[in-house]
C-alpha cells in the first residue's frame, strides 16, 4: 500500500477552509487525518506507518497544486459579493464545486485501490460499526421530535454558518432566513436512507475487493464506478425530484441571506474571505 485513500483526504481538507483558524488546522492536518481515519478502519501495525507517510505526501501535493485553486475561487466569490450573486451564481457555483470535488476524487481511485486489497476483515467490521455509531448520531440529532423541531434545528445550524461568514443578524433579517430555512423540504428519513445505501455500498465494495483480490487495475476501475455513482445517485434515484428541489431551495436560501445582508454584513464576509486567501497564499507558500 504506496498511497492513501486521497478521497477522504480531500474532503477533510475542503472541510478546512471552513475553519475560523484555517492555517492552524492545516499545519496539523495530517495529524487530524489520520485520527479520523483510524477511528474507522483500526490500522494495524503494519499500515500504521505507511498511512501516515502517505498523508503526509498527500497533504504536499495538495499544498503545491490545490490551495490556490481555492484562492481563484474565494476571489470569485468576493468579486460576486461585491455584485450581488444571481440565483444563476450560485447554481454555478455548486456546479464547480461538484465537479472539482468529483474529478479530484476521481484522481484519488488508484490510492484508494491499493487501500481497499491490504483491508482485513475486522477492519470492515470497525468500518460497520463507525458507519452505524455516525447514523445513530444523524438520527439522534436530526430525527428528534417533529417536522418543527428538525426544522429548528436544522434552521440553527445553517444560522452557524451564515453568522460565520455574515456576523451577526437582526430578528426582521433571522425570521426572513428562518422561513427561507423551512422552505426546505425536509425528509430526515430519507436523508438517513440514502446515507445507509451509500455506506453499503461502500462496504460491499470493499468486501469484495478484500475477498476476490483484483488486479489494481480492476479494483480501481470499480471504485472510480461507486465514486461517479455516489455524485449521480440523487440524478438517478426515483428520488430525483426531493433532491433536486432541496438543492434549488438550498440555494435559494443562501441567495436570500445575501439580498438581504447589510453593507456591513457584507463587509464582513468579504474580510473573513481575505484572511483565508491571505492564510491560503501563506500555505501554499511553505515547503515541508
Amino acid at each position: 500500500m504506496k498511497k492513501f485513500n486521497t478521497c477522504i483526504v480531500l474532503a477533510f481538507a475542503i472541510l478546512l477552509a471552513a475553519c475560523s483558524s484555517l492555517r492552524l488546522a492545516y499545519n496539523n492536518g495530517d495529524t487530524l487525518l489520520y485520527w479520523w481515519l483510524d477511528a474507522y478502519v483500526d490500522f494495524d501495525n503494519e499500515q500504521k506507518g505507511e498511512v501516515k507517510q502517505d498523508i503526509g505526501e498527500f497533504f504536499r501535493w495538495h499544498r503545491k497544486t490545490q490551495l490556490q485553486d481555492y484562492v481563484q475561487f474565494l476571489q470569485k466569490a468576493q468579486h460576486q459579493l461585491h455584485g450581488n450573486p444571481t440565483p444563476a451564481d450560485l447554481m454555478a457555483d455548486y456546479v464547480d464545486i461538484r465537479d472539482r470535488t468529483e474529478a479530484l476524487m476521481l484522481r484519488s481511485a488508484p490510492d484508494i485501490a491499493e487501500l481497499a486489497l491490504s483491508l482485513k476483515p475486522d477492519q470492515l467490521e470497525s468500518m460497520e460499526k463507525k458507519f452505524a455509531k455516525n447514523n445513530a448520531k444523524f438520527r439522534k440529532e436530526n430525527m428528534k421530535g417533529d417536522a418543527q423541531d428538525q426544522n429548528r434545528f436544522r434552521y440553527k445550524k445553517s444560522m452557524e454558518q451564515f453568522e460565520l461568514w455574515f456576523g451577526d443578524f437582526s430578528d426582521e433579517q433571522e425570521a426572513i432566513i428562518r422561513k427561507a430555512s423551512d422552505a426546505r423540504p425536509l425528509d430526515n428519513g430519507l436523508w438517513l436512507d440514502e446515507r445507509m445505501r451509500r455506506q453499503l455500498k461502500i462496504i460491499n465494495l470493499a468486501r469484495r475487493i478484500m475477498t476476490e483480490q483484483p488486479s489494481k487495475q480492476v479494483a480501481t476501475q470499480w471504485i472510480e464506478e461507486l465514486i461517479r455513482s455516489g455524485f449521480d445517485r440523487f440524478g438517478v434515484s426515483e428520488r430525483r425530484a426531493f433532491f433536486d428541489n432541496y438543492t434549488q431551495a438550498t440555494l435559494d436560501l443562501v441567495h436570500t441571506v445575501v439580498r438581504i445582508s447589510t453593507p456591513e454584513q457584507k463587509a464582513h464576509a468579504q474580510k473573513r474571505m481575505d484572511g483565508w486567501i491571505k492564510d491560503l497564499n501563506t500555505l501554499s507558500a511553505q515547503v515541508h
